[in-house]
Parts: structure tokens; sequence; C-alpha cells
């Protein structure tokens, strides 16, 4: 393309210098001689055009070669690297196909476990719902609620390691007319605490479903009323009574954890009145560190009631290991004696006995070998 505008540029300035001649020589000659300068001067001016347009054309058909050369060796460069390109692209496509299919494997093992966890979430939910629904039965019902109290106070004594019959009865009568405490601790000398299991549930339950402020605030009155109600309920019975050998307080259970902490917010002074009247008021956590501490006293005092016992069994086991370990020195005596008897006779004795036999058997060979030379003389006469 250089080329092909240096020539066009070359034309145009010999066109012009012909001009510029012709002008200058036109006005110095005639009008004929003007009219025959121009014609030479046309001639020589088309001839020396035809002959730059030939070479411009040459020119320009080389330089047109050579730039279609370039050209298509670049296309079949940048040919390659597309070609190049397109491969890697290819490849590159290859292994995000592979990646998807192994994410869509993957997608279809998640979205299987997915729906496995869903379905036994979706079980336990109706299990859960179905074991709500009962709780709230029994919940519902006084006497099946009392019961599932004394469940959890087992449940909490079993904790604990007190065993029925050693620790503790269960529903103990203390006479006509007097009730029965739902439990009895066994202590040291005979000595008894009491606890009964108390469960006012209905109004609180209705506290928390009840839809409007009022009627919470009127609920919540008179659960906090029941509470007391059934405090002052057992200390009409003989639960402390020191004729009967219990100590002088007893213990009430309320194993409804929310509902004792409700009611020790709501009303701050119910623990303080009950503890006037010796009552001591236990949730199941406060139960389970509380009969802890009662298992423990127990067991140090009868391990400080028997350790005269213990000592004395311990100082006639010490005399009896005196008098075994003296008897064991007599036999240990009479073991090393009777190892040097052993020894004694193994060797010395051993080697007395064998002399005699050894000059036995030495005057035995020699009268063999006497009586063989004179058999051998006999027959060589």
């Amino acid at each position: 393309m250089d080329i092909i505008i240096a020539a066009v540029i070359f034309g145009l300035i010999t066109a012009a210098t012909v001009f510029v001649v012709l002008r200058f020589f036109s006005k110095r000659i005639e009008n004929n001689t003007m009219t025959n300068m121009k014609e030479s001067f046309g001639a020589a001016s088309y001839d020396a055009l035809e002959k730059n347009t030939d070479q411009f054309l040459k020119l320009a058909n080389e330089k047109l070669a050579q730039q279609t050369q370039a050209n298509v060796q670049e296309l079949a460069g940048k040919k390659a690297l597309i070609d190049n390109t397109l491969q890697q692209m290819k490849t590159e496509m290859n292994s995000v196909r592979e990646l998807v299919t192994r994410l869509e494997k993957d997608r279809e093992q998640k979205f299987g476990e997915l729906s496995r966890g869903l379905q036994n979430q979706s079980q336990e939910t109706l299990r859960l719902h179905e074991i709500t629904g009962n709780l709230n039965k029994v919940l519902s019902d006084s006497r099946l609620r009392g019961q599932w109290g004394e469940r959890v106070a087992e449940d909490i004594l079993n904790l604990v390691g007190m065993v029925e019959g050693v620790s503790y009865r269960k529903q103990t009568g203390l006479g006509q007319g007097h009730g029965r405490p739902d439990f009895t601790f066994l202590l040291p000398d005979d000595r008894l605490i009491n606890m009964d299991v108390k469960f006012p549930l209905d109004n609180f339950k209705k506290y928390l479903e009840a839809g409007d402020d009022t009627a919470r605030d009127s609920f919540k009155k008179q659960y906090l009323k029941d509470a007391r109600i059934s405090i002052k309920s057992v200390t009409t019975r003989d639960y402390i009574n020191p004729a009967q050998n219990t100590l002088d307080f007893m213990i009430v259970f309320i194993p409804h954890e929310q509902g004792y902490s409700f009611l020790m917010e709501h009303d701050p002074s119910f623990m303080d009145d009950a503890l006037k009247l010796r009552i001591i008021v236990c949730s199941p956590w406060s139960l389970y560190a509380f009969l802890a501490v009662i298992r423990q006293s127990v067991d140090n005092f009868n391990l400080a009631r028997s350790a005269d016992k213990i000592l004395t069994l311990m100082s006639a086991f010490y005399k009896q290991w005196d008098n075994y370990k003296d008897a064991m020195d007599k036999i240990g005596k009479g073991i090393s004696a009777l190892q040097k008897e052993y020894d004694l006779l193994m060797t010395r004795r051993t080697t007395q006995l064998e002399k005699p036999l050894n000059q036995i058997e030495q005057l035995t060979r020699q009268s063999d070998l006497t009586t063989g030379e004179s058999k051998s003389e006999n027959w060589t006469e």
C-alpha cells in the first residue's frame, strides 16, 4: 500500500511539472509554435504518464502480491492460534462437563440423603407429636400426673444411687387417718425423712395457653395460690413427727422445673414461708443435689460408726498375720535344713558310696582280662 501511494504521488508531481513547463514556454512562443509545443509536450507527457502508470501498476501488483502472501501467512498463523485455542476450550469444556457430571451425581446422592433425613425427621416429629400428646394427656389427669411425678423422683433416686428398702421406702403408711408420704428416707439410728410429691399444674398450663394478659394474670395468681395450698396440705399430716423418729423437717418435691422456676420468680417469699413450716421445696435439680448430700452423709456416718469394728478386725488380722509369718519362718528353716541334708546326700555321701563300686568294677575288669589271656594261651597250645 505504501508503494501504491508513492506511485500516485509521483504521477501527480510529474503531471504538475509538465503543466508548469508548458505554461512557462507558452508565454515566449508564438501561437503556432505554442500549439506545436503543446502537442509535442502533450505527447511526451502522455508517454511519460503511460510509462509511469505501467510502472505503478507493476509495483502495485508486486506490493499486492507481497501483502497477500503476508496476509495468507498471518491468516495461517491466526488459524493455528484459533485451532489451538479451540482445542484448549474443548479440553476445558470436557473438564467442565466431567465436573458437572460429578456434581450432578453428588447432588443426587446428597438429595437422596437429604430426602431420607427429612423423612426420618418427619417420622421423629410425628413420634414427638405423639409423645407430646401422650404427655399432655398424662399431665391433664391429676392421678396420672402424680404417678408421673413419683416416677421422676424414683429416677433421681436411682441416679443418686439409693436403693429401695435400703436407702428409702416408698408410700409408707404412718397410721390410720394420717395419710402417707410418697417416699421415706432411711437415716442412721433409725431416723427418717419424709417426702411428698406435689404437682399443681392445671392453672400453670392455662397460664401458658391464655391468649390475653388479663386471663394470664388471673391464671398466674391461681397457680401461685395452688402451690401454697399444696404446701399447707402436708402440714396437716404427721409427716414431721419426732415421736416416730422423723427429723424436724420434710421435703416437698415439685417435678416440673419450669413450674418451679416460675414459682420462685413470681413469688419470692414462697420458699421462706415454706421453711417457716419446716418444709424444704425441691425441683428435680435441687432434689438431686439434696439427696446426694444425704447419701454421702449417711455413708460417712456408717463409715465412722464402723471404724472401731474395723480397727478390731485389723488388730485380729495383724495378730494372725504375725502367727502366719512365724509358721512360715519355721517351715522355711526346715526346708533349708532339709536342703542341706539333700545336698550332703547328693555330694559327699554319693561319692563315698560310689568309691567301693568303682573299685569292684576295676577288679572285675582285671579279672576279665586275666581270664581272657589264659584262654588265649590254651588255644595256642
